[in-house]
């Protein structure tokens, strides 16, 4: 057995006697796809809608029996417009729809509960598409590509195999070089014949093959219980997210070589991954929505270009052409930090 293949057995061994870790590690993503998936949702369900008509007409009637049948809405009846302010005070209802015919044209007042201004811009927007859907005019028809049902779920998925792979990689590569740093096993490598490319590789094979298990993971859950459609594209999500691996371990490498404890090595981890990812990638608030300044600054963060690259290949399952400039950009990085972080590990040595 080479001196590489006893390297990659002992981390291997190492991994496996932390069965708590390992626990967690493969536990995470299946709990925070199912959470995003299922518990947390952007949509809108069981909207509480009163309404106030002052004349009864074919048009009110059809709108009525919309909101009754649309499983969105809880329609709670018909009560006069001094009523509607009490009906939102109590938590009775959460939208007003006021109907008023004047010179002849039905028209309508959308008065919503802003206490919570997601759920009131959702909900308005719902009720307006309700109301509009069987106006009088030249009919509207609306086509929604790539997510037909708008589930969450899809916006979700991307975000979260953007973040898990950033976080568990670096983490987990950077927390264990550093342990062994405090041991003092790893000054016994250095100082053995063996070249510090082979103990940098025999520290990353592992974790390389342990994020390979949490892919496969995390696509076998997004196709089925997802229910994210299957097709060719999946052999694009493999190799992207492989190269965004290879980034992590990079970064967790290169955390390692500045990072002299456990502890300052997850804390570095923590606040240079989670809070970024999160907040500037695009996972849940839009790149483009952001001020100037702070999308410039996400370019620097790898999840952006993995989530949008993700996205386009796994939801709109387009070809890899159209995120050649996301696959770049991420080789480009993999290449100067990993460069940096070998440089950084044989100066230490």
């Amino acid at each position: 057995m080479s001196i590489f293949q006893s390297l990659i057995k002992k981390e291997v061994l190492h991994l496996l006697r932390d069965f708590r870790t390992i626990t967690v590690v493969l536990a995470m993503p299946v709990v925070l796809l199912l959470l995003f998936g299922f518990a947390i949702s952007t949509e809108v369900n069981n909207v509480n809608v009163v309404a106030v008509v002052e004349q009864h007409t074919d048009g009110t009637r059809q709108v009525i029996d919309r909101f009754r049948t649309n499983s969105y809405f809880t329609f709670k009846g018909i009560v006069s417009y001094g009523e509607v302010e009490n009906y939102l005070r109590k938590g009775r209802a959460d939208a007003a729809v006021i109907f008023r015919t004047e010179d002849g044209k039905l028209k309508h007042q959308i008065v919503v509960d802003a206490s919570n201004a997601t759920m009131a811009q959702t909900s308005t927007a719902y009720l307006e598409s309700v109301i509009n859907s069987g106006t009088a005019g030249l009919p509207v028809v609306t086509n929604t590509l790539y997510n037909p049902q708008l589930k969450s779920a899809y916006n979700f998925v991307p975000g979260i195999m953007g973040m898990i792979f950033i976080l568990i990689c670096a983490m987990m590569t950077s927390v264990s070089i550093v342990s062994e740093k405090e041991t003092g096993t790893m000054n016994l490598l250095l100082v053995s014949p063996v070249r510090p490319r082979t103990i940098i590789l025999g520290k990353l094979v592992p974790y390389f093959l342990l994020s390979c298990i949490i892919l496969i993971l995390m696509l076998v859950l997004s196709y089925t219980l997802l229910g994210i459609p299957f097709s060719a594209s999946v052999i694009n999500v493999v190799w992207v997210t492989i190269l965004y691996v290879v980034l992590a371990l990079s970064l967790g490498l290169l955390i390692s070589t500045i990072a002299s404890t456990q502890v300052s090595a997850l804390l570095v981890s923590g606040v240079m991954f989670m809070i970024p990812v999160v907040l500037l990638s695009g996972m849940i608030f839009p790149v483009e929505n952001m001020p100037l300044a702070l999308q410039w600054f996400s370019c620097i963060i790898p999840a952006r270009w993995y989530i949008s690259a993700m996205r386009v290949l796994m939801i709109q399952q387009l070809p890899v052409g159209y995120v050649l400039t996301e696959v770049l950009v991420l080789a480009g990085m993999t290449l100067c930090v990993l460069a940096l972080a070998i440089k950084k590990f044989n100066v230490k040595k």
